[in-house]
């Protein structure tokens, strides 16, 4: 059936049994003969049969001239397939507005793999470590799982059971066969490249343990920022990945270091959680550690520690953002790192108002950070960053947290992360008494709520005090 400037036929994916071509629209079972009562194939006035579409065969797509690419070759796009007739026409008539209105026509060979290598390239303002991560993402699950579709054919099933098989990654259920996703997958871990780990250290990619909710959330992201791209590029029409339900990811609530914690762990080398926090008196005495022992870095951990700022903004804050004679902030424009809800919003751009404490010990760092660029002389890089190697460079963010574990270790802590010093900052901030939506926009949080119901319960102190205060309340005959 032919429509102006288009074409609406039927197809199917049959083959021909000799040369293993598709048929397309040439298959004879997507047409019926009519036949009369007799049973005899009935004939127009031309003298040829009469026939009809098979509605048990086949789907329906529509084909359209349009521009030619960049080759200068003819085009004459696909859409489909469709179920019913009028929705081919109505994609036609789609594509055929939008052709008119100087819309890019999308193409229909694209592969997803191809399309996901474009888009990669593209990602030129990534840190080296946020592209390796992004880079492992398509090797390692978007290319062999889904690279060979079309890319206007991925939809949310496709996704879907995309991540159902790297759930199943170590986490086969006994007995059941592997898909055949699943198997690309395991063939493409098998042929990976060794990955860095630690300085010196490297190991495979053939871990036992199954990858947790969280990883697979961190996929997603990946892989609908590139089809997001996309539809901006008007590549697809729709982002399939905004509407696929992923699992769940247990919330990691912080826990405070109490002395039964510490004698426990000290007896049994057990931690009790992911997300440790330390009480006030530990903060302090990492904080009197480092600085006794002259640590380079410590208005460094002194600033994370008490104003909770991520481990890449306060590697990647310059002094150009700072107001530290007026104003007394840091302006923080950008963090390529996720917050423990996997979140990271606009939120997180904002400026950070220091104490005079911070103010001091960013003046005294300032002034060594000259005297390194004097005795560096022409050696010295201009990064223009706040916190540097001794050359000016950006410091390594993996140094970062290797010096702070070595000064609790020296110090004879109990053990947090790096990232836990942002946690210990909000914890003596509620202690302190500071509201919670200044506590929520001082760390940079997209949701107020999330810092309430990750915080509340983690400070013995304000709990206690909330309790009291509710007792207190009540009016009572005789004094308990």
């Amino acid at each position: 059936m032919t429509r102006k400037e288009g074409v609406i036929k039927k197809r199917c994916g049959c083959r021909d049994p000799e040369t293993g071509k598709q048929l397309g629209d040439r298959c004879p079972k997507l047409r019926l003969l009519l036949k009369n009562r007799k049973g005899e194939p009935k004939v127009g006035k031309d003298g040829e049969p009469l026939w009809q579409w098979n509605p048990d065969h086949g789907t329906w797509w529509a084909r359209y001239s349009a521009p030619p690419g960049p080759d200068g070759r003819r085009r004459q796009p696909w859409l489909g397939p469709c179920d019913t007739e009028d929705e081919a026409t109505k994609a036609l008539r789609k594509a055929l507005v939008q052709l008119d209105e100087g819309a890019s026509v999308p193409d229909q060979k694209l592969t997803f793999g191809a399309y996901l290598d474009q888009w990669i390239k593209g990602k030129k303002s990534l840190k080296p470590s946020t592209l390796e991560s992004y880079v492992e993402t398509i090797e390692l699950y978007g290319k062999p799982g889904l690279g060979h579709l079309k890319l206007v054919e991925v939809n949310e099933t496709h996704l879907d059971h995309l991540y159902t098989a790297i759930g199943q990654i170590n986490n086969l259920p006994e007995g059941e066969c592997p898909s055949e996703m699943l198997r690309r997958l395991l063939a493409a871990r098998s042929l990976a490249p060794k990955i860095h780990l630690k300085e010196g250290e490297r190991v495979g990619l053939k871990r036992q343990k199954p990858l947790s909710a969280s990883r697979i959330h961190r996929i997603h992201r990946v892989l609908s920022s590139a089809l997001g791209t996309a539809v901006k590029t008007k590549k697809i029409n729709r982002n399939p990945a905004e509407h696929v339900e992923l699992p769940r990811v247990p919330r990691r609530r912080p826990l405070v270091w109490t002395s039964e914690r510490v004698a426990r762990w000290k007896k049994t080398g057990k931690i009790p959680g992911k997300v440790m926090v330390w009480t006030p008196e530990q903060c302090g005495h990492f904080l009197d550690i480092a600085e006794e022992r002259g640590e380079r870095l410590y208005s460094l951990y002194h600033l994370t520690a008490t104003r909770g700022l991520r481990r890449g903004e306060v590697c990647g804050v310059r002094w150009e953002d700072s107001d530290l004679d007026e104003a007394g902030t840091l302006s923080l424009l950008e963090s390529e790192e996720e917050d423990d809800d996997g979140l990271k919003s606009d939120a997180s751009q904002r400026a950070v108002t220091l104490d005079d404490t911070n103010i001091r010990l960013l003046k005294t760092w300032r002034a060594t950070q000259r005297r390194e660029r004097m005795a560096a002389g022409a050696d010295w890089t201009d990064t223009g960053l706040i916190y540097t190697a001794e050359n000016g460079s950006a410091l390594r963010e993996e140094y970062v947290s290797e010096r702070f574990a070595a000064i609790v270790k020296a110090a004879e802590l109990p053990p947090i992360r790096f990232h836990d010093l942002r946690h210990c900052a909000a914890s003596m901030m509620l202690v302190a008494g500071v509201d919670m939506k200044v506590v929520s926009a001082t760390l940079g949080h997209a949701r107020y709520s999330f810092t309430a119901d990750t915080y509340t319960s983690v400070v013995p102190q304000v709990a206690r005090a909330a309790a009291e205060a509710t007792t207190a309340i009540i009016p009572r005959k005789k004094a308990q």
